[in-house]
This record gives structure tokens, sequence and C-alpha cells, in this order.
């Protein structure tokens, strides 16, 4: 079955992917930390870059088609993956997409060879000189390639999908790389235009290049039938007009390859677009710690803060208050200060009008870029687990949860366990009350006969973080309001870090997929559970805590 697959991918950290997958303000103040930046920047310059590469003649590089892709995100990565790759560290999210590119370039042969009579070349079985050898012996038949592997102009690269055409008299080709995006990127259209180049120097008759990347919209029918998964964009016009510009990569590639050290580049945006870089640890190491940084600064935009930092404001201190707005000279005042905001009165009134009993609700979800239960979409969130306290006039509190690990399409039983856990009156609490109120409408669209008592459940829930984004700030949140930001500043005594393997809802997932995986031992998969009901409600409690603080409540004992 698929999920066996998927779950078994889930366990693995491989890193090989063969489908890879978003003013004039200068004071003194501001001159003097500037200054002392580049002093700091100066005196660990020496430092600061990797030892010297020592050649005796220039080598002129093949490289690969991700290679060319790190030089579009920034020249130093390049330099660092051709000469220090031991630097690099991959997070787990980007581990993460290795994983699902793995996944759906499984899919996409399936869809694309259906009838299962193409030919998939594998690298590591057959060496890495003979796949260009038996690629180009594969395109002289009729029968869809995948994997096949170019090797011209200074560049290598694997086709994801090649589909025979016949035209007139001759086989031409149809390429198509598969991505698990769902919709287009820019980088995409740029590794579109390097696999276009280096397969026509390399002679191979390509007639048309698509992409293909997922379609969020489309409703898995069951049977492990993916037909529809995949939608289809037409780049050739653009590809095969960009071959000038590839020439131009290659030697841009080829001049930073020839350093000797590695080019020196400030950390920016780069670091996180289009994709997480693995080095960022490595350049970041020198950077200054920023007492007060300006990215602390709530809804305040990447490009507004590039704009202040080419200007040299890189600190919260140099911010003029006539450039932010009332809850940014907020977070400003009180971080700067040290002190704590709290609008007690305000929000007392602003919980006032939901009397107890109440309830206190939170979920814990999983998305899948390729369907494993009928009705579902790719990356669709299906809630897996719930937690759900009650409160009641007299100040005792109650709780439920439901969690489903049997691998089988929980969102019925979720629903029916979630509308008996709600009862039939009484605010239902969340926190970014949104996420859960989707999901809601979601299940109600999917089961019409517990539409009507699942929407009504949303006709009661109440959101706590606009009160808390109006009415607290502690300097300890640094400009965010997530609840795992603000439950420690409002109840110290209570910390996500106590928890035992399960700690944020990425965690979740991933505990999730362990405990799906057909190899996971019953000592195990118990142990999971009880880290994720743990979790879970933690969660609802710590919601009950803040809205007794809210609420000024004193007098419950919670």
């Amino acid at each position: 079955m698929l999920i066996k697959k998927i779950c078994s991918m889930a366990q693995s950290c491989d890193t090989k992917c063969r489908y890879k997958n978003d003013n004039d303000i200068q004071s003194s103040a501001i001159k003097e930390r500037k200054e002392k930046s580049q002093r700091a920047k100066s005196a660990t310059k020496s430092t600061s870059q990797s030892s010297p590469i020592e050649r005796k003649e220039p080598i002129m590089r093949t490289f690969s088609k991700s290679k060319l892709m790190a030089l579009r995100q920034c020249p130093k990565r390049l330099w660092l993956e051709i000469h220090r790759q031991d630097l690099r560290e991959d997070s787990a999210a980007t581990q993460t997409s290795f994983q699902v590119g793995h996944q759906v370039g499984d899919i996409a042969q399936r869809i694309y060879d259906p009838e299962g009579c193409g030919a998939l070349i594998d690298i590591e079985a057959e060496g890495f000189n003979r796949v260009f050898e038996r690629s180009a012996e594969l395109l002289q038949s009729s029968q869809p390639v995948f994997e096949a592997g170019f090797r011209a102009g200074g560049v290598l690269a694997f086709a994801d999908v090649m589909l025979p055409i016949q035209k007139d008299d001759a086989m031409v080709w149809r390429m198509v790389e598969v991505k698990s995006s769902t919709s287009v990127k820019n980088y995409h259209r740029d590794d579109v235009a390097v696999q276009s180049f280096v397969a026509h120097t390399a002679g191979v008759p390509l007639e048309a290049i698509a992409l293909a990347h997922i379609d969020s919209s489309w409703v898995y029918p069951g049977n492990e039938d993916y037909r529809g998964l995949l939608k289809e964009n037409d780049l050739t016009s653009e590809a095969f007009s960009r071959a000038e510009e590839v020439k131009a990569w290659i030697t841009q590639a080829q001049a930073i390859d020839a350093e000797p050290i590695e080019p020196d580049m400030a950390t920016g945006n780069q670091c996180w677009a289009p994709f997480e870089c693995g080095f960022h640890g490595y350049c970041s190491r020198n950077d200054p710690v920023l007492e007060f940084p300006v990215s602390w600064l709530p809804r305040f935009s990447s490009a507004r803060i590039e704009q202040l930092a080419e200007i040299g404001v890189i600190d919260l201190r140099d911010v003029p208050d006539a450039q932010l707005n009332d809850r940014q000279r907020r977070v400003k005042k009180h971080t700067l200060d040290g002190t704590v905001f709290f609008d007690a009165d305000g929000a007392a009134a602003d919980l006032e009008p939901y009397p107890l009993p109440a309830y206190f609700m939170d979920f814990e979800t999983i998305q899948f870029a390729i369907p494993i239960w009928k009705g579902t979409r790719p990356y669709q969130q299906i809630p897996f687990q719930f937690s759900m306290h009650r409160l009641d006039t007299s100040g005792l509190l109650k709780h439920s949860a439901f969690l489903d690990l049997s691998g089988d399409d929980p969102r019925e039983a979720f629903s029916a366990a979630l509308i008996a856990a709600c009862g039939s009156e009484g605010p239902v609490f969340a926190y970014n009350a949104g996420f859960e109120m989707g999901r809601i409408r979601e299940l109600a669209e999917c089961y019409p006969q517990m539409s009507a008592a699942l929407l009504a459940i949303n006709e009661r829930v109440v959101d706590l973080l606009p009160i808390a984004r109006e009415r607290y700030y502690h300097p300890t949140q640094q400009g965010s309001w997530s609840i795992k930001k603000v439950l420690p500043a409002i109840v110290p005594d209570l910390s996500y870090d106590a928890l035992d393997g399960v700690q944020d809802g990425g965690m979740a997932m991933e505990a999730f997929l362990e405990a799906l995986h057909p190899g996971v031992s019953p000592e195990r998969k118990a142990a999971i559970e009880q880290q994720l009901l743990a979790y879970c409600q933690l969660d609802t409690y710590a919601m009950v805590r803040l809205w007794q603080v809210f609420a000024g409540r004193t007098d419950l004992e919670l």
C-alpha cells in the first residue's frame, strides 16, 4: 500500500532526490553601531572564509544542474557546494522535501507509463559513466525513459521523464520535469532552461519540454488511481529561447569555481529563498548578534527589513516610531523597556460575553503531497487528533481527546467524537481559530449527515489570539504571539520543553507517520500515542490558563 511506502520514506534521512520538489533616518547611534559591526567584520575576516584551494592549473569542471541552481540562489553557495560540502547541514524540513520528491517521482512514473513498458535508469546500479551511454541507447528506442542522463556544454542533467513522439519518419522526444510544488515557480523556469540547453547540446532531438506539478484541487478517487494528480505547463518556447542565459551561468560558475576562496557575501534573503540553504549556519557564524533585531517587529515585511538594512538600520532602537503602527510601537517600547503590557480590563471585557461552561479546542493534522485516503486532496490538512477541555460554572475542569493511529481515514470518527465532546452550548475557545474552523467546514462538506452539528460548533468558536495580540505583550515574546511564546510569558510554570518526544506541530506530524509505519513495534507505537496525547492536551490546557488570566478569574484553581 502507498501509505506503507510513504511512512517508510518518512523514516529515511536520504538526502538524494530525483525530483525536487517561497529614509533618511541615520542617527549617530546608527553610525556608531554600523562602525562597530564593520570593525567586528574586519577583525574576523581572516577566519570567516574557508581555507584557500590550492591549484596548479585551472580546472574546467562539469557542473550538475543542481550546482547551477545553487549559483542562481547565491554564488557563495555554489563555491561551498563544490569545495566545502562538509559544512552543509540540511534541516529536517529540507530532508522532508527530498522525501516528498521521491514519492512524487514514483507516482509520476506510474502516470506517464501506465503499461509499465518504460525504462528507468538507475545511476547507483549502472554506474555514473554507463548512465550516459545507456541513456543514448534508450533514446534510440520508442519507449518512455525515466532519469535519462545528458552531459554536454559543461553541464550534466537528468531528465525526469522522456516521452517518445513519432514525427514524420523520425523519433523525437518530449521532456517532462516533475516537481512536488503546486504551481510553477521562477526557479522551475531556470531548471527547465538548463535541462533544455543540455539536451540540445548533447544532440537529443527534443521537440518539447513541460513542467508538471501537483494539482492541489484534484481529489483522489481511491484504488491508487493517480491520474490527474499532475498538471502540466508547456515551457517549450521559453526554455528553448534561454540557451545564451544558461551559457552565461556556466561561464560564471567556472569563474567562481576557480576562485581560491569563497565569495565574500553577507547573509540575507538568499539564505532562505527559493530554498533554505544548508550553509546558513556556517555563513552566519560571524554575523553580529543583535540585542534587539528589527525582525522582532510584528508584520514587518522582509522587504522593509532589507530596505532598512541597506541604510544601516538593523536594530530596533533605530527604527523611527513614525514608520510603525500602534502594535509595532508597543512591541518596540516594551521590548526596549523590558516591561510587560497587559490591558487586563480590556481582556476581561472581551471575554465577558462568553460565560461558562466553556470548551477549549485544538487539532493536530497531517498532510500528504500524494493523498492516501479517498476523497482527499494533495496537501490537504487532515485532522487525526483533537484535545478538548471543558470548564463548567463551578470551576471543574474535564478533559477529553481523540486520536486515530490505525492508518485508516480518521475524519469520520474524528467528526463524530468532536460533536460529542463539544456539547450543545457554551463558547468553544481556540487559538488562531481560523485553522480549526477551516477543518470543521471541510468535514461538514465531506459528511452531510453531520454537517449541521459541525457547523453549529463553528458558530460558537471564539478566538483567543486576537485578544492576546491586542491586550498582552511580554518582551520574551520577541514580537510573536504564537501560543508557545505567550504561554511561558503568562504562565511560567507551564512549558512545552518539558514534554517528551513531541513539542510542536511538526513533531506531531512526524510522530503520526512513525506510528503508522508497518515496522513500528507495539511498545514504540504506545509511547508515540502517549506523547501525542500529552502534547495536544497541553495546547488546550494552555488555553484554559490564558483564559483564566485574561478573564481575571483568579478565584479558580486550575
